[in-house]
């Protein structure tokens, strides 16, 4: 029985025709809805006996395989016998400079299709029409063709011909993955307490087609215990691959750490890590243009070779292996992580490939969806960052430097320049003297003047040379684009407000409630897995993160004993009047904490002011151990240096103050006697501001406590993420002091763990 190999037409005809250079020194920001209300305007003056968005489907053999292409055609045009296919593709570019041949791959498109409808209809020839219209104007320009079934089904089956090797290799790596996946072994001795639950529930809830909401402490091995369920529904059939989303570099690593764990098993699986463009270009400057990276110039004519490549040698595609095939190759090494995670089995990256519309993987067809999961690790994160996502913001500061920039180079840019920075001043007069201001609605006075500035600034910019004129006009345009974009999808989770610092006017459009976007984005996926030690509550993360009632959800309980930790709660008011009365009394209890139960340990403050002054306080008094303290903007190496100074073995111990919600309260392991006391001063709550005050605003008003959702839930997720550093392993052993007097109030005690519970009180 032969082969099937099941592929889109367009999956096929730009495998074959790629070629050329990456040109993104430019790419016009206009927004889907334009490309197909182009589309429609076309499709409108159908004949009611014709069909758009047609669904074609056709087997072709080519030796022991059967490709059976499939794809929706823009047009089928009857016209009594005669067929025509109509291909339609939107442009803002000029038509004056689209020939007959200026894009083979559209053709190939069109061709396709008419052969899948010829073949389905036994028709003996076929009309091919190609339609290029205008974003803006709408202006058309056709070209045509006839072919005859002979003509089309040669030219598919050169296609087919030229895929071949490609789709044999993928066919060798998918028998050989599955043939891994069946035999392969759960990568460890045996289960922790509750792991094989939740292993099973992974794999239910991806094999039901459903999210899944759990919190699983730490030690629960939440990493192998999502990947390798969702692995087995590989192999099995019911996956055809999955992401596994982070927000940090170190979940991240441990994520392949846990792949090359079941590769040592014998898993034979092609994983690829995506690496953010501006870290892993090889570039001093990330400009993609052939003029000057030698990467992108000629990038599409080297990238199938390259892949082959890649796919012959590799299944573990790190950061590492990409830049080894990218410079063999000469090829963007971004670019080609991407070309290589679409063919992948399996995608590490960060959440905004999958959430972010901006930056999401498009080429993702909605059948490619459909057989893919998702798992989003420490998924308490996505909130703020899907926050940050879906919202935009307008400031009056560029328009103000393109309007100098622009005077006597472009009238018409100037002029549209001139009025958004006019706009901007109306409207810092109407606010008074006030300092922000709530508006009612995305402001509607802006919306003509941005569009009027994209189309003038498309039109400098497609033939601007680099310069700083030049990426000023870029970033934003690009800025406005995005302002346009958001306004599309604004409203009821949506709130409006303007701030004004001197002459500066900022407007922004605030996503308060990201559960709509994050549900939108995340649709069409087979299921989502959302998983984190500190998930809690449940269901304030489920509304949150766009879940409904129909979802799993699951509390997996700690696979370590409470007499592995001890807590102590010392009842001091750590709130933002109290804290200069605090910093004598914390300084004090650190000094005896260590003094009295030596090790290394880790405070942890809600700001670097408050910290730096508590940590005057302390060294006040020599302390019995050394001190190191966590510095704002702190590089990779310097970070790295910070966690090294704990030393289990060292005679002198020490005590590192450190920032909660930052890089050394989430997602490190100082396992043994290199950590063994954290203390975690204060209940975590965000900054009062205007932005959390308004999120509180909204969610009053939607019948929840907006205090809750804005601040207290936020704030005790920053707690549990900074206690939850101390036991890492079944050995590990310490103390854990919690420093508020809130801890002992009923409404923030219920949010602790249990096994943080109940807490010695310091006297």
């Amino acid at each position: 029985m032969p082969d099937i190999v099941e592929i889109s037409v367009r999956s096929l005809v730009e495998y074959v025709f790629r070629g050329g250079s990456i040109e993104s020194g430019f790419r016009t920001g206009a927004p889907l809805t334009e490309g197909t209300k182009a589309h429609r305007s076309i499709q409108q003056t159908y004949k009611e006996t014709d069909r758009m968005e047609a669904y074609v489907v056709a087997d072709v053999e080519y030796g022991d395989i059967v490709y059976r292409l499939d794809g929706r055609c823009d047009g089928l045009l009857f016209d009594g016998d005669e067929v025509t296919v109509e291909e339609i593709k939107s442009t803002a570019g000029q038509l004056d400079f689209i020939a007959e041949e200026t894009y083979p791959v559209h053709w190939a498109q069109a061709k396709c299709y008419a052969y899948m409808y010829a073949t389905t209809e036994r028709k003996d020839r076929m009309h091919v029409r190609l339609t290029y219209v205008h974003r803006k104007t709408e202006e058309q320009k056709r070209f045509e063709h006839t072919c005859t079934y002979a003509e089309l089904e040669a030219f598919v089956r050169m296609l087919v011909q030229a895929y071949d090797p490609y789709a044999k290799l993928q066919l060798r790596h998918a028998a050989e993955r599955g043939r891994s996946v069946k035999e392969l072994p759960f990568p460890f001795e045996a289960y922790r307490q509750g792991q094989r639950k939740f292993a099973g529930a992974v794999y239910k809830s991806i094999s039901d087609q459903k999210r899944l909401f759990a919190r699983a402490p730490t030690g629960t091995g939440k990493t192998i215990s999502t990947l390798f369920p969702a692995v087995k529904a590989i192999g099995e059939g019911v996956l055809r691959r999955l992401f596994y989303l982070t927000a940090k570099t170190t979940t991240r690593t441990l994520a392949e750490e846990a792949f090359s764990l079941m590769r040592s098993k014998g898993l034979h699986l092609r994983c690829v890590t995506l690496t953010a463009k501006e870290k892993i270009c090889f570039k001093e400057e990330t400009r993609c243009q052939k003029e000057y990276c030698e990467y992108a110039d000629g990038y599409y004519d080297r990238i199938n070779d390259a892949l082959s490549d890649l796919w012959s040698g590799e299944t573990a595609i790190n950061r590492d292996v990409v830049e080894t095939y990218a410079r063999k190759h000469r090829v963007c090494p971004f670019e080609f992580s991407l070309d290589a995670a679409y063919a992948a089995d399996a995608v590490i990256c960060d959440y905004n490939y999958v959430y972010d519309p901006r930056i999401s993987l498009k080429r993702l067809l909605e059948e490619q969806k459909r057989q893919t999961a998702v798992l989003v690790d420490e998924a308490h994160n996505l909130v703020d960052r899907g926050r940050e996502m879906f919202s935009a913001e307008l400031t009056k500061t560029p328009f103000l430097e393109l309007k100098r920039q622009t005077k006597g180079r472009s009238r018409s840019l100037y002029d549209a320049v001139k009025a958004i920075n006019d706009a901007f001043i109306a409207l810092r007069k109407t606010s008074g003297e006030r300092s922000s201001v709530l508006l009612d609605e995305p402001p509607s006075a802006f919306m003509p003047l941005l569009e009027a500035f994209s189309a003038e600034a498309e039109a400098e910019l497609s033939g601007a040379a680099q310069s700083e004129y030049h990426q000023l006009l870029t970033d934003t345009y690009y800025g406005a684009q995005n302002f346009i974009r958001t306004v599309g999808y604004y409203d009821e989770r949506y709130m409006s407000y303007a701030e004004f610092e001197r002459s500066d006017v900022r407007i922004k459009l605030l996503c308060v409630d990201p559960s709509g976007m994050l549900r939108q984005m995340g649709k069409g996926y087979r299921s989502q897995i959302y998983f984190s030690a500190t998930l809690s509550p449940l269901s304030y993360y489920r509304d949150m993160l766009g879940g409904d009632a129909d979802d799993y959800a699951m509390v997996v309980p700690s696979p370590f004993r409470k007499e592995q930790m001890d807590v102590l709660l010392l009842p001091v008011s750590t709130r933002y009047r109290d804290r200069e009365r605090s910093k004598g009394p914390i300084a004090a209890m650190l000094h005896r904490v260590i003094r009295e139960r030596p090790g290394n340990y880790l405070a942890f403050f809600p700001s670097y002011e408050y910290m730096n002054e508590v940590y005057a306080r302390f060294a006040e008094t020599e302390s019995p151990g050394e001190t190191i303290v966590q510095e704002g903007g702190m590089s990779e190496e310097e970070r790295e240096t910070f966690l090294a100074s704990f030393q289990g073995e060292a005679e002198r111990k020490r005590i590192g103050f450190a920032v909660m919600g930052g890089v050394f309260s989430e997602g490190i392991d100082l396992t043994g006697d290199r950590l063994t006391g954290v203390v975690v001063v204060g209940v975590g709550l965000p900054q009062f501001g205007w932005e959390r005050n308004l999120i509180k605003r909204y969610f009053d008003g939607a019948g929840k406590n907006g205090f809750d959702y804005a601040y207290k839930y936020p704030g005790m997720n920053k707690v549990l993420q900074a206690g939850g550093r101390l036991i890492r392993t079944e050995h590990d052993r310490g103390t854990l002091v919690l420093v508020d007097d809130r801890f002992l109030q009923p409404d923030y005690e219920a949010l602790l763990p249990e096994e943080w519970k109940p807490a010695t009180v310091m006297r």
